[in-house]
């Protein structure tokens, strides 16, 4: 992982919070209100796959009495990283400077992004981390936490990253990183997306840094977690690391 070294950083632009929602109809109207409460000057977009409980439409509500909240309907339910991928397209095509992954249950609190963005000033990306110092997860059952650490570990394990919390979704990109990450090269779906993400910034030469977020389980509705996510992280991370370790012995660089 980049050091960052004596390096200068740009000014930010400004901030996009993309919320990919399907079936949060319960939590969209709670979550806009405290991002905007916490970081008033950032912009939303609700990126929503058609969820069948109305989620557009009330986003759409909200959107229409609020100038910084924008809505981006998608035909279906196609997974959270083809809903990030359209949400980076928007905020790049509208001249937004630092694009921020959030979940829209609550789980990653808004009130802890000040702290993201401010660790963005000297960096290209940064992660909001459960497993570094000062990092931790409530209400969780300890079976999800056994699974979240040994995932991330895994992971990093796997594809040599020092990153500690490889899989967590609440993160802050200037938009010049992910320009950088070849997003058009990105298939991966479900939370596995995430690694795909962190590995990219790595092996690019990106200076990373995780500030500690307290990660709060949803209250309100279905986690979105299920087997094929799992099936699917393991077996494209167990791939990437087999690719990442041949092209280094042939001298390849990985893609």
């Amino acid at each position: 992982m980049n050091d960052g070294g004596q390096r200068q950083f740009g000014p930010l632009g400004k901030v996009l919070v993309i919320i990919p929602t399907y079936n949060e109809v319960e939590n969209i109207g709670p979550i806009v209100d405290r991002v905007r409460t916490a970081v008033p000057d950032a912009h939303i977009l609700v990126a929503d796959d058609n969820s069948p409980d109305g989620t557009g439409k009330a986003a759409d509500e909200i959107a229409a009495a609020d100038d910084q909240v924008h809505v981006l309907h998608r035909k279906g339910k196609e997974g959270l990283g083809a809903a990030y991928l359209a949400g980076f397209a928007w905020g790049r095509e509208n001249g937004y400077g630092v694009l921020v992954e959030m979940d829209a249950d609550g789980s990653h609190q808004p009130e802890e992004l000040p702290r993201l963005l401010t660790a963005l000033k000297g960096a290209d990306l940064v992660l909001g981390s459960r497993w570094v110092p000062g990092g931790r997860v409530v209400n969780w059952p300890k079976s999800r936490e056994v699974i979240s650490r040994g995932g991330s570990l895994y992971s990093r394990l796997a594809l040599g990253l020092s990153v500690r919390d490889v899989t967590g979704g609440y993160r802050a990109f200037r938009t010049e990183t992910l320009d950088g990450l070849g997003l058009g090269e990105v298939a991966s779906q479900g939370y596995c997306f995430q690694v795909d993400l962190a590995r990219r910034a790595v092996e690019a030469g990106y200076h990373v840094v995780e500030v500690p977020i307290t990660f709060v389980d949803r209250e309100v509705g279905d986690s979105k977690m299920s087997r094929d996510i799992l099936v699917e992280a393991l077996w494209r991370v167990t791939g990437w690391g087999i690719t990442s370790r041949a092209n280094k012995v042939l001298g390849r660089k990985t893609p």
